[in-house]
């Protein structure tokens, strides 16, 4: 969260608290009622929300001075950051957020929800509310002036969420605008700015969805690979090879399987769509995409490995063959080289 907003909040959390009321108390509380469990209230402020969520809420907030007005609730508090959640992974059965992410600027939101996927358990609902409008950052000029703001178009929010790990997304009201959405059981997106490489598989398999880390299984060699090659450091880690290598992950297709094979040609189609939109928003260095079966379902069907002439979101697109243990065709020296060629491209598109 944007350091200089919580030292306003921290200020004037008296203000804040004198000021404001919980106008959505029914939909918090229609929110604690679907979920499966505790439900964190993301950016509680002063508290207002918490009685209504339930004896399981617990409250978060960036601000001391908001979680010190809290404690008249006598629910459980944390002091911490959205990008960096301290909860154990699964522990939440739902989660409130009433104007706290949209305090998170367009770049550094997919990772912030990221952390709310990995915290929440299967099936969790989640409920949001951010402003809608054109893309672009607002500074507040009202009993709290000088916080920031981060607007996002309704296409970008569903996108996001969608991104994030989450299905069912739905958008209401007007301002500020709600998202409302279900854990769904497979990867986020593990993605942020300066990227030099996005990482594209075809979909998450089961093991990697229960795991929430891509390419999980031992047979598979993406990881060892991608050590061997100088793209990442640290083994099935994907949050410490995008904070600090630069390496994102995402799938063409969202929904788990056991198997690629089950998923369509339409899918592979709407995933790309999906991925160019982030490419275009996020610009990564080079997009490396493991597995040549999606981009000929979706692309062209003569492909083959190597530098496409078709870019995503202008960014440049290399392709690799599958890592799965399955593909015998290819071994781990040939993914090594794969993986050194994505880096070379990167290496030679940031400078």
């Amino acid at each position: 969260m944007e350091r200089a907003t919580i030292a306003i909040y921290d200020a004037e959390a008296e203000t804040y608290r004198a000021n404001r009321s919980p106008r959505f108390a029914d939909r918090a509380a229609a929110l604690a009622a679907a979920s499966h469990g505790p439900v964190l209230d993301a950016g509680c402020g002063p508290g207002t929300y918490l009685p209504g969520l339930g004896p399981a809420a617990v409250g978060l907030d960036a601000s001391a001075s908001m979680l010190d007005l809290a404690t008249a609730h006598g629910r459980p508090l944390l002091r911490g950051d959205l990008l960096r959640l301290p909860l154990r992974a699964g522990s939440l059965g739902g989660a409130w957020a009433r104007n706290s992410y949209l305090h998170v600027s367009h770049t550094d939101l997919p990772l912030a929800l990221a952390e709310l996927h990995r915290a929440a358990t299967v099936g969790a609902p989640v409920s949001c509310s951010l402003i809608s409008g054109p893309d672009d950052e607002v500074v507040s000029d009202d009993d709290l002036p000088g916080r920031r703001f981060w607007r996002w178009s309704d296409g970008e929010l569903v996108d996001l969420f969608a991104g994030a790990g989450f299905e069912d997304v739905s958008l209401s009201g007007d301002e500020p605008r709600f998202v409302d959405a279900v854990r769904a059981h497979t990867l986020p997106d593990f993605v942020g700015p300066d990227m030099g490489v996005l990482v594209v598989g075809l979909n998450p398999s089961l093991h990697a969805a229960d795991a929430g880390v891509g390419y999980v299984t031992p047979s598979n060699r993406y990881w060892k690979a991608a050590i061997e090659a100088g793209l990442v450091t640290v083994d099935r880690d994907p949050w410490h090879a995008v904070r600090h290598h630069g390496v994102g992950m995402t799938d063409l297709v969202k929904r788990a399987t056991r198997r690629a094979d089950e998923l369509t040609t339409d899918e592979y189609r709407a995933g790309l769509a999906r991925v160019e939109r982030l490419c275009r928003r996020l610009r990564p260095g080079v997009v490396c995409v493991v597995g040549l079966a999606g981009w000929r379902a979706a692309v062209d069907r003569k492909a083959v490995v190597g530098l496409q002439q078709r870019t995503l979101g202008c960014r440049p697109v290399y392709v690799m063959p599958s890592t799965s243990g399955l593909n015998a065709s290819s071994q781990l020296p040939d993914l090594v080289a794969h993986l050194r060629a994505t880096r070379d491209l990167a290496d030679h598109h940031r400078s």
